[in-house]
């Protein structure tokens, strides 16, 4: 008889190790399909420790994805406008499957999964996704008018990331233009919009979060980065609780940014802004400059100042380090 690696996750404790045979008699399967599932969960990033003569045991609590658990977190005028999320075990990524319905799906669809195995973020990057672990979301906006009033829509979602994360116990963090979340220096979470549809409107955007709330030891990461159980003396806030946040700071953030634009949120965003007053470097097409981050315009774009040269930057053209 197979049995689901979900299943086998289940039947797992943090408080007490459980022996193959336990787990064999408890889920109806053999030993050898027990391990089989062990080993692919453990592949997939799900923090399970094994002790000869003991069993196995979770690392943490797993707090599956559950959609009454990610509702009770919204304001509750929220619960009316939006349906229940499309909760996965397993996609190559929240966004690419929002994309892939976008034709058909309804506004505000949201897309979530316990794990990704082809999450990415910006510039092609991969963004890794252990099993269980952390916060793979995506978010599917209609606007009525073109991809051109979008300008600063990433920003935005990091004002209501942020705020989410706040909400959720999780201080001292900010944002770095145009699209990560860091604490202590190190990313705590990324950003990715996606557009599509009609250039001159009407289109769509789809908004990808990932948050590290527990970051497993062997994960490997390719820049310094932090999750938010470190941040919260070692018990990260409730995945469905900071989804449930998430999801309100959010709707509301575009509801005002689609009648406002990125100038409405000038003044928030700048209040999180963690590169302005400080050295940058900016790679662009005709190479490296550096300078000193003096902000963002109305659009959202960086300002720098390169000794007497004011320039501005589009967060397509370039990439951005502390100088």
């Amino acid at each position: 008889m197979s049995i689901q690696p979900a299943t086998v996750l289940a039947a797992l404790s943090a408080d007490a190790a459980v022996s193959g045979s336990e787990l064999a008699a408890t889920l109806g399967v053999t030993r050898a399909a027990v391990w089989k599932q062990i080993e692919a969960l453990r592949a997939l990033g799900a923090p399970i420790e094994a002790a000869a003569g003991k069993g196995y045991r979770l690392t943490w609590a797993f707090e599956p994805l559950d959609a009454t658990a990610i509702r009770a977190g919204m304001d509750p005028a929220l619960r009316k406008r939006l349906g229940d999320p499309d909760i996965r075990w397993q996609v190559d990524s929240t966004s690419s499957t929002l994309l892939q319905n976008a034709a058909s799906a309804r506004d505000l669809s949201v897309c979530l999964a316990e794990t990704q195995s082809a999450g990415r973020g910006r510039r092609g990057r991969d963004w890794v996704s252990p099993l269980g672990a952390n916060v793979y979301f995506s978010l599917l906006k209609r606007f009525g008018a073109g991809m051109g009033a979008l300008s600063g829509l990433s920003l935005v979602a990091g004002v209501a990331l942020v705020q989410a994360l706040t909400d959720c116990g999780v201080s001292e963090v900010g944002l770095k233009w145009p699209n990560d979340v860091l604490a202590d220096g190190r990313k705590l979470a990324g950003i990715l919009v996606e557009l599509g549809g009609e250039f001159l409107g009407p289109c769509h955007a789809v908004i990808g979060i990932g948050i590290n709330l527990r970051l497993p030891r062997n994960a490997k990461v390719g820049q310094p980065s932090i999750d938010a159980a470190s941040l919260c003396g070692g018990a990260a806030p409730s995945r469905n609780r900071l989804i449930g946040r998430l999801l309100t700071r959010l709707v509301v953030a575009l509801d005002r940014f689609e009648h406002e634009g990125f100038a409405g949120f000038r003044e928030e965003f700048a209040r999180c802004d963690l590169l302005a007053g400080h050295a940058v470097r900016v790679q662009a097409s005709d190479g490296a400059h550096d300078g000193i981050a003096e902000g963002v315009d109305a659009r959202g774009a960086l300002r720098v100042r390169h000794g007497g040269i004011a320039a501005v930057y589009d967060s397509a053209e370039i990439s951005v380090r502390g100088a």
